[in-house]
């Protein structure tokens, strides 16, 4: 090597690293705008909570799908397929996969919101309900499950496409959960669900 391209080679791997650890500051700046938003969401969520009617969940029924649940997650993390995935570094990524995240939850928000006391954890009865039918409940019929896993997509999106293997449990949840509230839903309302249901999606705009 020519001892004259000594420094010249030097202040290349300078800039090199000092571009690395810009992009590790970025990727690091990223997660904690996400885990933010989700622990901002849930908090949120579980004061929103405190104001709601009186209702029963079938504990039976619920600890079942959990159980089950739980189980799928045990079995994913020990078979290691959560193992060694890379942090995602395309900027257009992280742009998309935030945008989608602040659009999934601020549904989810917008829809608990609109449906106020009404609502309850997945596969509770109320007492006393009443059909929204309103609100984001006009395009879907459980837009609070869309918003949640439209952000956990947007995770996976922006982050790692390990988080789909969440979405996926989740998803499972929701609509086993979407299931047993319609058709408590279709007893108690058996003029107007039906038809509502006919007219709208369970999670998804024009497709499900």
């Amino acid at each position: 090597m020519d001892p004259s391209q000594g420094p010249l080679v030097s202040g290349c791997s300078l800039c090199v690293g000092e571009r690395r650890g810009a992009r590790l500051e970025f990727v690091h700046a990223v997660e904690l705008i996400f885990g933010f938003g989700w622990g901002a969401f849930w908090v949120y969520w579980f004061v929103a909570a405190l104001s709601t009617k009186r209702g029963r969940v079938s504990w039976s029924r619920e600890a079942r799908i959990r159980a089950l649940l739980a189980v799928a997650v045990i079995v994913t993390f020990h078979s290691g397929v959560l193992r060694g995935g890379a942090l995602n570094a395309d900027p257009w990524r992280y742009g998309f996969g935030l945008f989608l995240f602040a659009l999934g939850l601020g549904l989810a928000v917008w829809a608990r919101i609109h449906i106020g006391r009404n609502w309850g954890t997945p596969m509770s009865q109320k007492l006393e309900p009443e059909l929204v039918k309103t609100g984001p409940y006009q395009v879907v019929r459980h837009p609070i499950y869309s918003g949640i896993l439209l952000a956990g997509l947007a995770t996976a999106l922006a982050l790692n496409w390990h988080w789909l293997y969440f979405d996926l449990f989740a998803g499972i949840y929701f609509i086993y959960s979407a299931t047993v509230e319609e058709r408590f839903l279709t007893e108690k309302f058996p003029g107007e669900y039906p038809a509502y249901r006919r007219g709208t999606k369970m999670l998804i705009p024009f497709v499900f």
